[in-house]
């Protein structure tokens, strides 16, 4: 039997969100594995199975680690480093990849190299003030924007705002994240998302069907609160064009690559109503998760049910596959 360590909490504002995840980890791994629940405090300490413990103490009783840590320290390659220090088989990225992911500036340069589409945008110095940076902003990229820290997940201190003042307190907001901030042009259109699974199916990297995210009436995008209220409706195969869905699948698979993903990852995409040349929708990628949320409310949950795939079956697949060591 294997011993499988669930990690989750963490010190980032997704440290509830990763509670959850964990949770639902706990209980499918416990139909076949000895599970033991590993939680890592917003102050640093680290727990193993509700009682104070030392990291080396932890990782001596676990065979391999599901990474259900969310946001920073979690997925920006930190726990990562710590993981491989102790030789610990864990789901997931590794260090450099979800450094990479997780950094919205690096994610783009790795996207636009990839020559993948992503939206027009600009990233703030270390030196510059928000009145400095919304400034530079407002030369380069016309309103409406969307601001955001450019270190996060799932949608933390993202704004959409359309005027100079508002840009300038969205990306107050958005330091109070993290040092740099991103602030992109707003495109219209439809959001999307689609996860990959490596060595799923006979394919090196899968590609889940694609989920459409329809944001409820009041609210401008997919935010936090959206995601995790149950708020939206998701669309689960989505009603794209089949061309369409095709295109979002190969540009998920190429992100998964060019970021150096392993295990599993889930990117974001907007169908534009803008079109290309030859009268298709432009489709641009906005981020990619390298750890996506595994909650009841979770997007790729809903994908691996779509495909006629349990949840435990699918969290064995991703135990087995940090196991073996996999990446293409």
């Amino acid at each position: 039997m294997i011993r499988v360590g669930v990690l989750r909490g963490g010190p980032s504002e997704e440290h509830e969100v990763s509670l959850k995840t964990g949770e639902s980890a706990l209980s499918a791994f416990a139909e076949k594995h000895s599970v033991n629940d590993i939680v890592l405090g917003k102050n640093g300490g680290w727990y193993l199975n509700g009682h104070p413990a030392y990291p080396e103490r932890i990782f001596q009783s676990v065979d391999v680690v599901f990474n259900a840590l969310h946001g920073t320290f979690g997925e920006d390659g930190k726990v990562q480093q710590i993981l491989e220090t102790y030789k610990i088989p864990y789901t997931g990225s590794g260090i450099l990849s979800s450094a990479i992911g997780m950094n919205k500036v690096l994610s783009r340069e790795a996207f636009a190299a990839a020559g993948l589409l992503t939206p027009r945008a600009a990233a703030s110095a270390a030196d510059e003030s928000p009145a400095e940076f919304a400034r530079r902003v407002l030369r380069t990229t016309a309103p409406p924007w969307v601001v955001k820290p450019a270190s996060s997940g799932s949608s933390v201190g993202v704004s959409i705002v359309q005027d100079f003042h508002g840009l300038i307190g969205a990306i107050e907001a958005a330091l109070t994240y993290g040092p740099r901030v991103i602030a992109e042009e707003f495109i219209e259109g439809r959001e999307a998302t689609c996860g990959i699974v490596e060595n799923f199916r006979g394919s090196g990297r899968y590609a889940l069907p694609v989920v459409e995210i329809i944001p409820p009436e009041n609210s401008d995008f997919f935010d936090y609160g959206a995601k995790y209220g149950g708020m939206t409706n998701e669309l689960c195969p989505a009603k794209f064009d089949g061309s369409v869905k095709a295109r979002i699948e190969d540009m998920a698979r190429e992100a998964h690559r060019a970021v150096g993903c392993r295990h599993y990852s889930r990117a974001d995409f907007i169908v534009s109503k803008r079109r290309a040349a030859g009268g298709e929708p432009k489709i641009y990628i906005l981020e990619i998760n390298t750890l996506p949320g595994m909650t009841k409310e979770s997007l790729l949950p809903k994908a691996i049910d779509a495909v006629g795939v349990s949840y435990p079956d699918f969290l064995n697949h991703l135990i087995n596959l940090a196991l073996r060591g996999n990446k293409l």
